[in-house]
């Protein structure tokens, strides 16, 4: 008899890989200004996935590299200037996706330094994309 005392989980995934705190300088905004002097962008990513193969098997394969998606994230936050932040999460929630063992992701992009009309220490939008 095998003992199977492993915990299971039925459906859908509800693991979560997080990686906080993302910071890159990007040229994003609506603002001639801002795609001329650029600003400071920080990136919240949870990706969600099914963590029992890899933890059974100690595999990375079957996981997230994160040191690897960080830098992609931050690359994506360096690159190509885009009008909105609601367009660079869209980006980073693609970048994560690509990454086999992700089922959904959630995105958070913060802009500190956002031109506003009034005192605010941050702006920041969230959006959750899936494969599915």
């Amino acid at each position: 008899m095998v003992d199977d005392t492993r915990a299971r989980t039925a459906g859908p995934a509800r693991d979560r890989v997080a990686l906080r705190g993302l910071a890159g300088f990007g040229h994003h905004g609506v603002f001639d200004f801002e795609r001329e002097q650029g600003q400071r962008f920080v990136a919240d990513v949870v990706c969600t996935l099914d963590l029992a193969p890899a933890a059974e098997t100690d595999d990375l394969e079957l996981t997230v590299d994160y040191g690897v998606l960080a830098a992609d994230v931050v690359a994506d936050i360096e690159g190509e200037p885009l009008d909105l932040i609601e367009a660079l999460a869209d980006r980073i929630a693609r970048t994560c996706l690509r990454r086999p063992a992700v089922e959904s992701v959630e995105v958070t992009v913060h802009k500190p330094d956002a031109p506003m009309p009034v005192p605010a220490t941050d702006v920041a939008v969230t959006l959750t994309r899936s494969k599915a």
